[in-house]
């Protein structure tokens, strides 16, 4: 409470140092979530069982991307004070701001229905909780969870989830021989196997995900201090890139464990996995009970705080749409954030395979992702919107280069999926 009325005072000016710098660790780590959610699971452990080492590449790649685009998008929510869904509506045409939020709103959906489905999934490996029932579960859960806490609460399970997260890949590494001189060759050198190449798109394409774009420009604010003044901003934005950084390393890493896993097992044993019950189930005879328990905790603790950041990314592009912030005590927020789940979870009943049910939630995330990138460029290289802060040649051209990446990659998933 001391830290946030201090956040508060208009005179706060923060200070450059360790002690500071871990009070600001917190934004990033919400956005890491969408990072490390049940869908990226799945596409790690079938590159690593099919391909070994050699597609941790994709991972090093993608992160930078993710670092870039999510530094970016930070920098609008400290600069303006309006998050990514708010500054659409100020600053286009009506018509064209809710087309875009529109069909953010049907992505954010599309989120939380696969971030649900993870969460029950999970249930179902180690609690045998039949699919619907273990929906229910994990949607009741998480709408407590954003309806009784306060950001500043959530922000601190969401981060005891990463870590629990993080620890459960420590353990299981530490249960088999990694070959790390591979691992190496694989993180730096690009190959492209035979038949590799959908599951590249998967991966990459997938990696940034349209909700975390506007989350992060919403929830950066948390961490606002008095910015009339410009080396106080300045030093905010250094703070932003810190966190930013420091947490889309820590997705690399959690990233990066999964396919090494899935790589000194499943593909040293020629085991062909394709699913995430497959994976537990395929773990007991191979590393263990143990692994194959710790396997299904951290993807249950992976979707219930996937879903929870979902949730929030739904709420705030709802307020968006009306021009508001973010706030748990506002009717739109309520309303967003509760009716995107619910229609999430009600969606799970009438899908009888889960698996296709993934697959039907990343190809409309694949549609609209390009659409959210392209208005964060727009908006952030504007100098009506950011003013001295707009975007350089350097940063508008490596943005631009990203977003044509992202598209042509997610273009080619769902035609792959077609």
């Amino acid at each position: 409470m001391k830290l946030i009325e201090e956040l508060l005072r208009g005179n706060h000016s923060p200070k450059l140092g360790i002690k500071n710098f871990l009070k600001y660790v917190g934004p990033g780590l919400l956005v890491t979530v969408g990072f490390i959610d049940p869908g990226n699971w799945a596409s790690n452990i079938a590159a690593g069982s099919e391909y070994g080492y050699k597609l941790l590449w994709m991972v090093t790649l993608s992160t930078i991307m993710l670092i870039i685009l999510q530094h970016n998008v930070a920098h609008l929510g400290i600069v303006t004070g309006d998050c990514l869904a708010e500054s659409a509506t100020k600053h286009l045409k009506p018509w064209l701001s809710r087309t875009i939020l529109g069909t953010a709103v049907i992505a954010a959906i599309s989120t939380a229905l696969a971030e649900i489905l993870g969460g029950a999934i999970a249930l179902e490996l180690l609690f045998k909780v039949p699919i619907k029932l273990g929906s229910v579960m994990v949607l009741a859960l998480i709408l407590w969870m954003l309806f009784s806490n306060s950001y500043h609460k959530l922000e601190k399970w969401i981060i005891g989830f990463v870590s629990i997260i993080g620890l459960s890949f420590i353990y299981e590494l530490s249960l088999v021989q990694v070959n790390w001189h591979e691992a190496v060759m694989g993180w730096t050198t690009v190959s492209i196997p035979d038949g590799s190449m959908v599951i590249i798109m998967s991966v990459l394409g997938a990696v940034v995900m349209p909700h975390n774009l506007f989350l992060h420009s919403e929830i950066i604010q948390s961490r606002q201090w008095n910015l009339e003044d410009d080396s106080i901003k300045e030093m905010q934005l250094k703070y932003e890139f810190a966190d930013t950084l420091f947490s889309m390393l820590v997705g690399w890493a959690i990233n990066s464990a999964m396919i090494i896993l899935a790589a000194t097992t499943f593909f040293a044993s020629h085991a062909h996995v394709t699913e995430l019950g497959q994976a537990q189930e395929m773990l007991t005879p191979l590393v263990g009970r143990g692994a194959a328990i710790v396997f299904g905790v951290a993807l249950l603790f992976s979707g219930i705080a996937s879903t929870t950041t979902a949730g929030m990314a739904g709420g705030s592009i709802f307020s968006g749409i009306f021009g508001e912030p973010y706030d748990m005590e506002d009717i739109h927020t309520k309303f967003g954030v509760s009716a995107i789940l619910i229609l999430s979870a009600l969606i799970i009943f009438f899908i009888k395979d889960p698996f296709q049910g993934l697959i039907y939630s990343q190809m409309l995330l694949s549609i609209q992702l390009p659409i959210t990138v392209f208005l964060q460029i727009y908006l952030t290289s504007s100098e009506k919107v950011m003013g001295k802060h707009k975007n350089s040649i350097k940063d508008k051209i490596a943005l631009v280069v990203i977003a044509i990446i992202l598209t042509i990659l997610n273009v080619m998933l769902l035609l792959s999926y077609l």
